[in-house]
């Protein structure tokens, strides 16, 4: 391999001859050979920001056109290329998210080269320039997160679209609930199905509530939060070029040393995250439960067989879908520590862990929405029921027995059931073995229909 030398404020830096990056990029890579690589996103975002730097710069005054309009060239260029090999950073690196900034600034000062070799790029007093990695990074954070919760709420909406179809469907199937593991009053399949269909609305409404909270961007803080060595109005400026490109509703962080010593926003909506998975896992949990069996077990439900379940069990269909959207759950609930974790060490100020931070929320977001659109598609829109085992088990239950006690008093209600249970009959011959009513009563108010 031939390498090139190039100098940074440390010294020299020996770099393979024909990658884009530069010398303290060089550095992070041969330091940090830690886990996977940052999120494209976040690189994405970062070249856009450098972008339209660069506009506002020429535009306020401090960067000359002709640097300004390669700077522009250059990072659409890379913004319409496949280029990510020019990237190979990891997320466990500076903890600003120091290093990956650079990357940048020297993957653009070395492709501009090939644009226009006449005009000298400098990584940081040109490509930088009204920048700090501290709230260009974070900049960037806010982006990509918001960008990540649109595909992740049409997931939801079409996986509650499927719940609601279903329980359309089944409105009108009674079967038996269940509270504590044991038997209760009974409902329909539709009451059940619309609960599930209810748990992730109110989840998708938190996460709407949410959202704007990510809209507050930190970018014109420069280092610490006071907009050293940027010119004034620099952040509204560059605040509505973001929001314009990306058609979001972008805002100038309120305060720009919050917005560098603290994630709140992103903590506070991963906390939805969490609070999604919890309620994904209960949902996962029910059904694998009802559709456990096919003969041995509740046997309420029939899930899609999707692909043989057992090396060794021929005809065995298992609920692998559940299986993963319960494991990714298992996921954002660790990850939720993570970035709560991750949150509190805002160290004076600057947060100091902000890789980790957006590489854990957009994992979550991105697991979310790939596994709520795979239940959606292999196993939700092709559920069915077993009415003739809801029947059988409705049948036999001893809870129905409620529907007897404002007729006959909950003592009595109770005894009733308990002479069943005792005697292995139905609840009907021990009533009229007790004489607390009549066969006509019994029928008349022991009615499944009226009791759902």
């Amino acid at each position: 391999m031939n390498y090139r030398e190039e100098k940074d404020a440390l010294g020299t830096v020996r770099i393979p001859e024909t990658v884009l990056w530069g010398p303290q990029t060089q550095r992070s890579f041969e330091n940090f050979k830690i886990g996977p690589k940052m999120p494209y996103a976040v690189i994405k975002a970062l070249i856009t920001i450098k972008l339209y730097a660069a506009k506002v710069n020429q535009d306020l005054g401090v960067l000359a056109p002709a640097k300004a309009d390669l700077i522009v060239a250059t990072c659409k260029k890379l913004l319409q290329g496949d280029y990510q090999a020019a990237f190979p950073l990891v997320v466990y690196q500076t903890g600003s998210g120091t290093q990956t900034n650079m990357n940048v600034n020297e993957v653009i000062v070395h492709l501009a080269k090939t644009i226009d070799s006449s005009i000298p790029l400098h990584p940081n007093d040109d490509v930088n320039h009204s920048q700090s990695s501290n709230d260009v990074f974070p900049t960037a954070m806010m982006i990509t997160a918001s960008l990540a919760l649109p595909p992740l709420l049409q997931s939801l909406t079409a996986a509650r679209q499927t719940l609601a179809q279903k329980a359309a469907a089944f409105k009108d199937v009674i079967k038996i609930g269940r509270t504590h593991l044991q038997d209760a009053t009974p409902l329909t399949v539709g009451q059940e199905l619309s609960g599930y269909e209810s748990a992730l609305a109110h989840d998708q409404q938190y996460l709407e509530a949410l959202q704007a909270t990510l809209l507050e961007l930190p970018i014109g803080g420069t280092a610490v939060g006071t907009g050293l060595n940027a010119p004034a109005g620099f952040d509204v400026k560059m605040t509505q070029a973001l929001a314009d490109h990306y058609h979001l509703a972008f805002i100038p962080a309120p305060n720009k040393f919050q917005g560098l010593a603290n994630h709140s926003g992103l903590d506070v909506v991963h906390g939805a995250l969490k609070t999604l998975a919890a309620d994904l896992v209960k949902i996962g949990n029910d059904l694998r439960f009802l559709a456990s069996g096919p003969r041995a077990g509740y046997g309420e439900f029939q899930i899609p067989a999707n692909e043989p379940g057992s090396s060794i069990m021929p005809g065995k269909v298992n609920p692998t879908q559940i299986e993963a959207l319960t494991m990714v759950c298992a996921r954002i609930l660790g990850n939720d520590t993570t970035l709560g974790f991750a949150a509190s060490q805002g160290n004076f100020e600057l947060n100091v862990y902000k890789p980790v931070i957006i590489a854990t929320f957009l994992e979550s977001v991105t697991l979310l929405t790939d596994v709520i659109a795979s239940v959606d598609t292999h196993l939700l829109k092709g559920l069915k029921v077993n009415p003739e085992r809801m029947t059988q088990l409705l049948k036999h239950s001893l809870m129905t027995v409620t529907a007897l006690t404002p007729h006959i008093g909950y003592a009595k209600s109770a005894e009733i059931a308990q002479t069943a249970q005792k005697e292995g009959t139905t609840l009907k011959d021990a009533a009229l073995k007790l004489h607390y009513v009549t066969a006509k009563e019994f029928d008349a108010w022991l009615d499944f229909k009226k009791m759902v």
